[in-house]
């Protein structure tokens, strides 16, 4: 197992290598002025980090919209989910407004929720939502509709309850389903929570990456848009470790 995981770090450590390499070669000879080289990337990322505070203000602006998104999505997604997967009238129910949700670009339905709930957290907030929500509830439904019938139709026969099904047999089973549709749930709501600030809400991180565009800092643009893929990397293994904790049995799965 350790030899396994060095590996994997080393293999990592490797692309990480050649793409920074990459970038160098391209920087060098693309002649571009407002093209940063990584050693300036990260020494915007250390200016941000440690002597900038308006990152930190930004960042937790920010992330109170991702985080507070995110948790209704999981906590209205998961039962939804959960639900349409065992009853079909409630999928019958679901299942336009989930298709359309799946469909439907998020990006045009921005301005219509800002002029609906306006510019401040609550709007920042919807629209994590609705980048996030729909593929929880989608990956959890198919997660139950995954679950074999004949171990249902067994339990049943030995005098089951409903709340057992669910306890012994179901959620068991949907469990890698629903923590795949969380981890994309998490992608996406991190997607909507950078979107929404670039195009109307000028607030948070957006808004830092709005003034460094603006004053041509390159390296800080850079440098925050960096600062936001280590956070997202940082999320996913969090709720990965999570997942080990909790269904480390199961197969790791992404339906959707």
């Amino acid at each position: 197992m350790k030899n396994s995981a060095v590996r994997d770090w080393g293999l990592r450590l490797l692309v990480f290598a050649v793409v920074v390499g990459l970038w160098e070669l391209f920087v060098g000879y693309s002649h571009n002025f407002l093209l940063p080289s990584f050693t300036e990337i990260a020494s915007g990322l250390f200016h941000l980090l440690f002597r900038d505070h308006r990152f930190w203000e930004a960042l937790y602006i920010s992330n109170q919209a991702l985080l507070l998104g995110y948790g209704v999505s999981v906590v209205v997604g998961v039962p939804l989910g959960l639900i349409a997967g065992r009853l079909q009238w409630m999928d019958r129910l679901l299942n336009p407004y989930v298709g359309v949700l799946l469909a439907m670009p998020v990006a045009p339905l921005i301005p219509i929720v800002i002029i609906a709930l306006g510019l401040g957290l609550s709007s920042r907030m919807f629209i994590v939502v609705l980048f996030a929500f729909v593929f929880i509830t989608v990956n959890t439904r198919a997660g139950v509709r995954s679950v074999e019938p004949s171990l249902i139709e067994m339990a049943k026969s030995f005098g089951a309850s409903e709340g057992q099904i669910w306890r012994r047999i179901v959620l068991p089973s949907a469990m890698p389903a629903i923590f795949a549709g969380m981890r994309i749930g998490l992608g996406r709501s991190i997607t909507g929570m950078v979107m929404v600030e670039l195009l109307l809400v000028a607030s948070g991180l957006g808004r830092l990456l709005l003034e460094f565009s603006g004053r041509m800092q390159s390296d800080l643009v850079f440098a925050t848009v960096l600062a936001v893929i280590i956070e997202a990397i940082v999320l996913l293994t969090a709720m990965q470790a999570i997942e080990r904790r909790i269904a480390g049995w199961a197969p790791d799965i992404s339906i959707g």
